[in-house]
């Protein structure tokens, strides 16, 4: 499985596309904003020989579904989000107002629910849900290929902001604690913004983790 990597938009947000069989692909969180950047994705899939099949989306904030209608018109592939965050889609087309670009909003979506498994581009990957970024904010896990797509949720030395609508912190911290850090050392975390980097080095060294992170200390009974 190769996984590529674009930064789109005025948010520098990933937009992954992972290649699967047969000429088949994935994009996890397309966030390409202009036509020149939609444009740029276009013409690597068709560099590469890539169709999507599905669209991956972790949430549903506007830098991380800008590029979704335009995939989903031009190849009619399912779009994977959990239906908690079609209120926040909704929401934030009210900026439009503000003269703030908005994503166009016309895409359909296929809803995904925590512990699911799916099967897209002859991989198959789970479905966590983490909410607390925003309300429908899920991660999905490869366990084949140890890799995983956490969006928002969890980034390298940081997490997700949790005061943006619908989103809480406590149910954040919860998620990311009793699901992500029990995964394995080893797997890949493809986060939404910035550099990778492994369930192991966000387990012992996140800052915004502690004090679950912090070696035993020893004290004085004395």
């Amino acid at each position: 499985m190769e996984i590529y990597r674009f930064i789109f938009n005025r948010l520098a947000e990933n937009t992954f596309v992972v290649e699967g069989e047969r000429g088949e692909c994935l994009v996890v969180d397309p966030g390409s904003e202009t036509p020149s950047e939609q444009q740029r994705l276009e013409r690597f899939l068709e560099s590469k020989g890539l169709r999507p099949a599905a669209v991956l989306l972790t949430h549903g904030h506007m830098d991380h579904t800008y590029g979704v209608a335009p995939i989903q018109q031009q190849y009619g592939c399912p779009v994977y989000m959990h239906d908690d965050d079609k209120s926040v889609v909704a929401y934030f087309q009210r900026v439009a107002k503000f003269g703030i670009p908005v994503p166009d909003p016309s895409f359909t979506t296929t809803p995904v629910s925590d512990g699911e498994l799916i099967e897209a581009a002859g991989l198959s990957f789970k479905v966590i849900g983490t909410p607390g970024h925003s309300p429908g904010s899920v991660c999905y896990y490869f366990e084949e290929q140890r890799a995983l797509f956490t969006g928002d949720t969890l980034f390298a030395g940081a997490i997700g902001r949790s005061d943006l609508f619908g989103g809480d912190y406590d149910s954040e911290i919860r998620a990311i604690m009793e699901k992500l850090m029990l995964l394995d050392g080893d797997i890949a975390v493809y986060p939404g913004h910035g550099g990778s980097t492994s369930i192991a080095d966000e387990r012992t060294g996140n800052p915004f983790l502690e004090p679950f992170n912090e070696k035993e200390e020893l004290y004085d009974q004395n």
